[in-house]
């Protein structure tokens, strides 16, 4: 028995963790090491209007909340938005008490230095060169290291929570604990808890191209919808514009390689192979317009022109580029292209989950007891497309709002009511080697599918192909989940089937294009569809 049960590890999980152990013990689990998350991946920053003596005079909070709406395309809770923008600075007060250290200004220490992304209409993005994600991550690693009341299982996979709805009652549905999976030994272990914090992150394992770790498969979303919690949104997959095309680079990190936004931000223009700034033919603010607009702008240039990719032209940014974006020239670099000489060929890839696991504005989901914050939440805050470097900034601040209502609601010490008693696992027996291949060719189909007929640009027709493959899909993987011994492999391949499900599912039901759901059947924003997409199950 755990005080509090934190599974993930990024941002939004550890900065839970970190403050919830001054109030009871905590156990985080993470199915891989400890940094191999979204967060540590992320490069270009965290966004916050800082106090007035620290920003831009020209900038506040009210530009902050109009730019992430506008981003949001007409379905951002505002009330959210602005809980989020206000708290931002005490976000990154807390970060650097945890040993964050941001890049300051070289004429004058004392200020941050401050990045501009595109849809920001000011520079207000904290970051420490190109590496942001992996400073954060490293900062709050170490600190929740050396924290007491904080137990660390790495190889640790969450497969189902437990719930006393799934127990059988009828009138209590509330949060028990989690199986969970030791992967080095085999062996699932029971951890029960009362307080379950998810902070699993996304899903861009989905499609076969994707910015984010291997580790995204959606593990959270799939957990939580087997729960029976509600999850809004899921048409909404942002597409980052700008990842490195290069097919004759090897391994999974080179195909997934990220050009951060603020590369645009710094003075970088995306151009065809004649050299034209085409996107300002979709929008007249050109490559610094919002993501959803410039994915769309390539992946229309690309099928004009029959061309593989775009490029990103850094050479406004001079000798600028190499200095505040070392570790993205020294890594293209290393795939063979030096960007100071030519552009850098770019094409879209699947990068944040807009929505996600349904919660109010303190991370509470529609199970008692489960709290979700981070990528795996769905809070309002994005919208139809996230506004570059939100996403950080709503891990912390949920985290924080989560425990504040914890403890308000349902601290530690307090009277539990009496659990049922809960089943051992049960293991079936091990697949043998020559079935394994199921397992790859279902994982293969599944993202080339996704890629192919729910992605950037969708039609009815398309949807319901994919509908059509993920309904087979689905009856082979519960075979093989319940006639095996549970794997990483199987694990993950289940839980990125039932994500795929609920994304077409979603985007079949809105009949309209906004934002990072586009479609050519419905060409049009439509004001009856000025609402969430919720999916509930009875």
């Amino acid at each position: 028995m755990s005080d509090f049960l934190v599974i993930g590890s990024g941002i939004a999980g550890l900065s839970f963790a970190i403050k919830a152990a001054e109030h009871g013990t905590v156990t985080v689990i993470t199915k891989g090491k400890l940094l191999e998350s979204n967060t540590a991946w992320a490069q270009g920053g965290i966004s916050a209007v800082l106090p007035p003596e620290l920003r831009d005079p020209a900038d506040d909070c009210a530009k902050h909340v109009a730019d992430t709406l506008d981003a949001g395309a007409g379905l951002c809770h505002e009330d959210t938005v602005r809980i989020v923008v206000e708290e931002a600075a005490e976000t990154i007060e807390e970060l650097v008490d945890w040993g964050t250290d941001f890049d300051h200004e070289e004429e004058d220490p004392s200020r941050f230095s401050l990045g501009k992304e595109g849809g920001h209409s000011h520079r207000r993005i904290l970051h420490a060169k190109d590496t942001t994600g992996r400073e954060i991550a490293t900062s709050l690693v170490e600190t929740a290291r050396k924290t007491a009341n904080i137990t660390i299982l790495e190889n640790h996979y969450a497969i189902d929570l437990i719930t006393t709805g799934k127990l059988g009652s009828v009138t209590d549905d509330r949060i028990l604990g989690a199986y969970v999976l030791e992967i080095e030994t085999d062996e699932v272990k029971t951890i029960t808890s009362p307080r379950v914090i998810l902070a699993t992150g996304g899903c861009g394992k989905t499609y076969l191209y994707t910015t984010n770790p291997d580790s995204s498969t959606g593990d959270g979303l799939a957990m939580s919808w087997r729960a029976g919690a509600s999850i809004a949104n899921m048409e909404f997959i942002q597409f980052h514009p700008t990842c490195f095309y290069n097919p004759a680079a090897s391994g999974p990190e080179a195909r997934s390689f990220l050009v951060s936004e603020a590369v645009r931000g710094e003075g970088a223009i995306l151009v065809n192979d004649e050299g034209v700034e085409f996107v300002k033919e979709h929008d007249p603010r050109g490559s610094l317009a919002p993501r959803d607009i410039v994915a769309r702008a390539i992946d229309t240039e690309i099928k004009r022109t029959g061309a593989p990719c775009v490029f990103l032209d850094v050479s406004p940014l001079g000798d600028h580029f190499t200095e505040r974006f070392p570790f993205i020239h020294e890594t293209l670099l290393s795939y063979g292209h030096n960007a100071l000489e030519k552009p850098i060929p770019v094409v879209p890839a699947a990068h944040y989950q807009c929505g996600g696991v349904v919660t109010d504005m303190n991370a509470k989901t529609t199970i008692r007891g489960l709290y979700a914050v981070g990528e795996v939440a769905f809070t309002g805050l994005h919208g139809a497309n996230r506004l570059a470097s939100n996403s950080l900034l709503e891990g912390n601040v949920m985290a924080r709002r989560a425990l504040a209502e914890i403890m308000r609601l349902y601290p530690p010490g307090k009277e539990i009511p009496d659990a049922p008693e809960i089943p051992i696992w049960e293991s079936g027996n091990a697949a043998p080697p020559d079935e394994l291949v199921n397992i790859y060719h279902a994982w293969d189909e599944l993202r080339r599918t996704m890629q192919d007929y729910v992605s950037i640009v969708r039609t009815d027709n398309r949807l319901r192909r994919a509908a059509y493959r993920l309904k087979n899909l689905r009856r082979e993987v519960k075979e093989f989940y319940w006639g095996h011994t549970v794997t990483p492999d199987i694990l993950e391949l289940r839980n990125l089937v039932a994500t795929a499900s609920i994304i077409i599912d979603s985007a079949q039901l809105r009949k309209e294009s906004r934002g990072s759901h586009h479609t050519l059947d419905y060409p049009n924003t439509e004001s009856r569809f000025e609402s969430d997409t919720v999916l509930r199950r009875f």
